[in-house]
Parts: structure tokens; C-alpha cells; sequence
């Protein structure tokens, strides 16, 4: 039976183009305003309604979960104040364009509570947010998912769900908005100018991937970032005394943060607005934390591990509405409510009086006004892709990581939004850009990024910067082997359509005497079967130019690199256009010519197979395969005349021989581990050569 494939990619396409919200934003005019800093209690209603306003968030989030019968109201419930005062009264944002560039960002990074955000939504106004969405959590086709994501909801910067994931994905969106501010921004106009918002729970400040952003923040002076630590003492286990003691706000002015502690986040709006009154006026990034009661309101399951993730049920329901006053049906939206925290009119008035300044930017620095415009759309300059070397068999062989060091510099050159770095092996991936600084606190226009040992974060943020504005092409590198360090970040990558640029070098047993530690036998397998992710393994100078300009190509899918440590040949037959075939044709019989046997060849092992081809004889193919989904993507016609049915094919690829058996009658690998010698010496002793491929491939005939 043929397995059932339903495509993921088409579901997310279809459900944003029936999503999708007008860019433009209103058809009446607005009154263009300046941008408010200062977060105040509002004059123009009463204290009883702002309340009613977190009661109502509040009791969205309990109805949709009892609805659903599943869900996580205890967040919800304990964060509605801040959450109203973020999305209300704090943060510009037009929920009519949620694209809009200089919009505040928020995210969501404990993700379960994601009832809090999309209450919030519904109120302020996105139309990707219906009463009726919120009717329909976590049910079949809803844009109201169990986890935010947001190639699913409009309005949602970036999936969220693996506990510390989204605050480092904030810091990557706070460095985005730093550099470009850095960048564009003149004496006489500040064009980007735009915060990140986050609220992170206890399981946030446990996962150790939370504590690599943190530094990170802090070291780059992320001045625009203010995060929210939802302080309340409660994990699913329990109460986090079982496990969790630590001063986490000691722990963050350690770090470099401005930190303040609001001590009833249940009830005092005053505090929380001046607490972010105040994290605005620090230079440093700012940590919030709010000490809150977790499912407040409920009088029989508040401050327990009980109404973390599970719906409090119709009595209880009951009770917390008579305890907190709340008269009105479930999903009932009062109407002053409804009619305050919609936040349109004023989003609205922001974008036009931010598009007026934009068009007076545009006339007075036409040249940055390009290439941040570039960043903004997404739209790559003219003829960038011509940056891109073409090599011949009589150019100097080297490793594919030195050409991936070419591509990075040429790229940089060609393309405003390219940016990225590696995590302390810029030496050895080879990925500084040479025409460029570092990104640093007092220098946020260069564009190499220094992530220190810190392959998780690491990952987390290049996705951060990616889904910042459609024009960044982050990248973020180290070696292949620790991928396992980061592969979360690269599957929310895939999950989410980020389109990171992952650079992985030292890709095989080539490494050498750095030993099994260090050399990477599954990964190539484990990426291959990752849905949305293309794995490239280029074998020379013309397939690592034809790899990099498929992966910035990309706007939904991120694309990894294994890249060799080991010098290869420039070969003969390999070119751009045949990557893009994901599998092509580089030595004997042309694609649908008669051939009596195939040696497929990946990366520093095309070599063999072409080797192996030549040696038995001329009605013998070698083709070069260096990227499976690509290949996969193809007619059925063209896969046949590369791959035809029936013909003894051998493979031989320096990792695992898992999956190739799709391919290939006989696959040449690493099962096992590997050892500490001479790269060469390691070939030979685990066979994986050409003489092996030559053997195996007679045996078939």
C-alpha cells in the first residue's frame, strides 16, 4: 500500500492565503500620531471596565479550554493583567496589517498558555482571531492551534511550545530591530524604532537554552527587549521548590539585565506599567518578574498543579465566575470591552503617520532607503545570485567548507539582509564575512554575529532574525556533530518556515583524529527525514554555489549545509542548475540514456563514485545526489531518467546507509561510530572507497 503523504507545506499556504490580511490597513483617513513611549492608565475609562477587560481574557481562555476539554488555563487566568497591559496599552501594533514593519513584536515563549494571546488578539482587533476561532481551539483546521504558530495564525511572530525556545527567538527579533536601527537610523529620523515583548514562565527559566540568550542579550545591550517572568511557582510536577530554588532574578543582573520584581501581577496594573515605563528608559534588556497566582480566580484549584494544563470543568467554571463577579456567558464579550480594547483606529494611525516618515526617508537617503526596503519586502537586488562563482576541473581543489566561506562573502556583498555567525568556530567554519565587523553592543550595524559556545540559542535566534522581516537571510554555524546541541531550534525552524540558513561543516568521518566525538555518522539521516528542512551536501565549488542559492532562495523552509573539512576536486559535469535537480547526471550516460549500472555520490564522496564509474566503463553512471527533497520534488519522468528502474545501483555516502535503500540496491556507509586516525586511514579501514563501490556494483550486474 502507497504511504498516505499529505503535504504540510500546502496546508500552511492554503490556510494563510485564506487568511490573508489587506496590506492595506483602512479605507478612511487617519490622524497620523507620534509614537507613545510612556505607558499610563488610561483617562478615557473607568477602572471598573479595564478590569472587566482582564476578567474577559481571563474567561475566554476558560471557555475555549472547557470547550475543547483540554487546554492550559492557569497561565491565562494569572498573566490576563499583563497580558492586557502589553497588548492594550503598551505595544504599537495594527492589528489590520500584522506585518506592519514597525510594529512591536510579541512572543508568547511559555506557549502553552496560548489561550492568553489569542483572547488578546480577538480583543485588539486581528481578523485571524473570531469569537468563533476562539470557539474552535485546538480543534481540526482552527487557526487556534494548542501551541502558537504562526504559519497557522496571522499575528503570531513565531511558533512557541519547547519550553525557553521563544525568549531566545526574542532576542533574535530584539537584535534584528538593534541592528537595523543601527544601521538606517538617522539624526533626523529614527525609521526603526520598535520593541519586543515576551513573557516566559519558570519551565522557560529552567531549560538551559533560555540562559545562553540571556547572556547573549545582555552582552549585546538588547536595550528594546522586556521580558516578562510569569513568577508562579508552579511546574506540572508541582510546586517548583521540588526543583527549582535559584534567584532568577539574581541570576539575570548577573547576566547585565535591568530587573524589577512586580509583586501582585493578580490585581496592580499601576505596577506593571511602571515597570515598563522603566525597562524603556534602561539601556539594558529588562527583565519583569511579576509574581502571579496561577488560575487566579478559582477558588478551589488557584496556586495548584492542577489548573496548569487542564480544563477547570463546569463546576469550578461556575465558582470562579462567582467569585470574581462575572455575570456574562461564555465567550460573551461585554460591550464597552469590546469596544476599548480594540486597538485598530490607533494601529491604523501609527502605520500612516510611520508611512509618512518612511516616504520623507525615502527622498532624503534613497540608498539606505533600498536596501532596508530590501529587508522589509524581501525583494533580493538585481542579478544577485551573478555574486556567485562559477568553478572548472582546472581550478584548485579545496574544502566545501573554504567555497561555503566564498559563498558567505560574495553573498553579503550582493544582498542587504545577509547576516550571520557561528557558535566560537568561525575559524574553522569558515564564516566570517571579511568586508564586515562584529555585531556588538556599541557597533549593531556590522553584520558578523559572535554566539559564543551556544549552539541551542544559537539556533533559537537565527530564527528569530529570519522571521524578523522578510529580507533577512540569517545564517548560524558550527559543526556538524553539534547539530545535536541545536536540532529543537532546526526542527521548530522547518515547523515553523523559517528560512535559517544552518551551516554545518566537518560533515563526516573526514574529520579525522578528532575522533568519534566529533564525527557525524546519523545526521545526515536524521535531517533527510526532517519534514520541511532541506539538507544540502554539496560536492565542489559549483554545487556549494548551486546549495547556497537554493537555501537563500527559500522563504518558507530553512535549508542546512555539510560542509567537508577535507579538500575535494572541482569535478567535471557538476553545476548549479543540477542541484537544483536535488539529483543529476555528472559522468557516463546522459539522463534517459541506456546505462547498465549507477554509483550515486554525495558531498567529498562524488569523487569516488565518478571514480568508480570511470573505472567500470562506459555504459556506467554516476550521479551526484546532494539533496534528496529536491530530487524528491521532481516529475516522475525526470526521476526515472536519473534513477531508472531496474538498474543495479550502488551508493556511497560517508554517514549512515539508513534511507538510501530508497535508492539504491547496495549502499557504502558508516553503521557505527567512528575513530580517531588519518582521514584517509578511516576510509580505507571501513570501506568506503572506490574499489568498494566498483565491487558492489559488479556484484549487481
Amino acid at each position: 500500500m502507497a504511504a498516505l503523504n499529505t503535504s504540510f507545506a500546502g496546508q500552511r499556504l492554503n490556510k494563510a492565503a485564506a487568511r490573508k490580511v489587506s496590506a492595506k490597513v483602512t479605507t478612511r483617513a487617519v490622524k497620523p500620531v507620534t509614537r507613545a513611549q510612556a505607558v499610563a492608565a488610561p483617562a478615557d475609562v473607568s477602572s471598573e471596565t479595564v478590569m472587566d477587560c482582564v476578567n474577559t481574557i481571563r474567561f475566554l481562555a476558560i471557555d475555549a479550554i472547557n470547550k475543547s476539554n483540554s487546554g492550559h488555563p492557569g497561565l491565562p487566568m494569572g498573566c490576563a493583567p499583563m497580558g492586557y497591559v502589553i497588548y492594550r496599552e503598551a505595544m504599537t501594533h495594527n492589528p489590520k496589517n500584522y506585518q506592519w514593519f514597525n510594529r512591536d513584536r510579541f512572543v508568547l515563549s511559555a506557549g502553552h498558555g496560548c489561550m492568553l494571546q489569542y483572547s488578546l488578539m480577538h480583543l485588539t482587533g486581528y481578523p485571524s482571531v473570531s469569537n468563533d476561532d476562539l470557539k474552535n481551539f485546538r480543534q481540526w483546521d482552527s487557526v487556534t492551534p494548542g501551541h502558537p504558530e504562526n504559519f497557522i495564525t496571522n499575528g503570531i511572530e513565531v511558533t512557541t511550545g519547547p519550553l525557553g525556545m521563544g525568549i531566545c527567538n526574542a532576542v533574535g527579533l530584539a537584535m534584528a530591530e538593534k541592528h537595523l536601527a543601527g544601521r538606517f537610523n538617522k539624526p533626523d529620523c529614527e525609521i526603526v524604532d520598535h520593541y519586543t515583548y515576551a513573557i516566559m514562565g519558570d519551565g522557560c527559566n529552567m531549560e538551559g537554552m533560555s540562559g545562553e540568550g540571556a547572556s547573549l542579550a545582555a552582552h549585546w545591550g538588547l536595550g528594546k527587549l522586556i521580558a516578562f517572568y510569569d513568577d508562579n511557582s508552579i511546574s506540572i510536577d508541582g510546586h517548583t521548590d521540588i526543583s527549582f530554588t535559584e534567584d532568577v532574578c539574581a541570576r539575570y543582573e548577573a547576566y547585565g539585565w535591568h530587573v524589577q520584581h512586580v509583586q501582585d501581577g493578580n490585581t496592580d496594573l499601576d505596577a506593571i506599567r511602571d515597570a515598563i515605563n522603566k525597562a524603556k528608559a534602561d539601556p539594558r534588556p529588562s527583565l519583569i518578574k511579576v509574581t502571579t497566582l496561577i488560575g487566579y480566580g478559582s477558588p478551589n484549584k488557584s496556586n495548584s498543579h492542577d489548573v496548569h494544563g487542564a480544563p477547570l470543568g463546569a463546576d469550578e467554571t461556575k465558582a470562579t465566575r462567582e467569585n470574581l463577579g462575572w455575570k456574562y456567558e461564555p465567550f460573551e464579550v461585554p460591550e464597552d470591552v469590546s469596544k476599548y480594547m480594540d486597538c485598530s483606529e490607533k494601529g491604523a494611525a501609527a502605520e500612516a503617520a510611520w508611512n509618512k516618515k518612511f516616504a520623507e526617508y525615502k527622498e532624503k537617503y534613497p540608498e539606505d532607503y533600498a536596501e532596508l526596503n530590501s529587508i522589509i519586502t524581501g525583494e533580493l537586488p538585481a542579478g544577485w545570485a551573478d555574486a556567485l562563482p562559477e568553478f572548472t576541473p582546472e581550478d584548485a581543489g579545496v574544502a566545501t567548507r573554504i567555497h561555503s566561506q566564498t559563498m558567505l562573502n560574495a553573498l553579503g556583498s550582493a544582498i542587504p539582509g545577509f547576516i550571520g555567525g557561528s557558535a566560537d568556530l568561525a575559524p574553522s567554519n569558515m564564516t566570517l564575512m571579511k568586508q564586515f565587523g562584529d555585531f556588538q553592543k556599541d557597533t549593531p550595524a556590522e553584520r558578523n554575529v559572535r554566539y559564543g559556545v551556544r549552539e541551542h540559542g544559537m539556533g533559537a535566534i537565527a530564527n528569530g532574525i529570519a522571521l524578523h522581516s522578510p529580507g533577512f537571510k540569517s545564517y548560524c554555524a558550527t559543526f556538524f556533530i553539534f547539530s545535536d546541541y541545536m536540532r529543537s531550534a532546526m526542527r521548530i525552524a522547518a515547523l515553523s518556515g523559517a528560512p535559517t540558513l544552518f551551516v554545518m561543516t566537518h560533515d563526516s568521518i573526514g574529520v579525522g583524529e578528532d575522533g568519534p566525538t566529533h564525527q557525524p555518522i546519523e545526521h545526515l539521516a536524521s535531517f533527510r527525514a526532517m519534514p520541511g528542512m532541506l539538507m544540502m551536501r554539496p560536492a565542489d565549488g559549483n554545487e556549494t554555489a548551486g546549495a547556497y542559492q537554493i537555501g537563500v532562495e527559500q522563504t518558507d523552509r530553512p535549508t542546512t549545509f555539510a560542509l567537508s573539512r577535507q579538500v575535494v576536486p572541482n569535478l567535471a559535469g557538476t553545476s548549479r542548475e543540477g542541484v537544483r535537480k536535488g539529483a543529476y547526471v555528472v559522468a557516463g550516460p546522459a539522463a534517459g540514456e541506456d546505462c547498465d549500472c549507477i554509483i550515486i555520490g554525495t558531498g567529498t564522496e562524488l569523487e569516488l563514485a565518478v571514480n568508480a564509474a570511470k573505472e567500470l566503463g562506459a555504459k556506467a553512471r554516476a550521479v551526484s545526489m546532494p539533496c534528496w527533497e529536491l530530487f524528491e520534488e521532481q516529475s516522475d519522468e525526470y526521476k526515472a531518467s536519473i534513477l531508472p528502474k531496474g538498474v543495479p545501483t550502488v551508493s556511497i555516502e560517508a554517514g549512515s546507509t539508513f534511507g538510501w535503500s530508497k535508492y539504491a540496491d547496495i549502499s557504502i556507509g558508516r553503521d557505527d561510530f567512528g575513530a580517531s586516525a588519518p582521514a584517509g586511514i578511516l576510509y580505507k579501514e571501513f570501506g568506503i572507497t572506490t574499489e568498494a563501490a566498483v565491487k558492489a556494483a559488479k556484484s549487481l550486474m
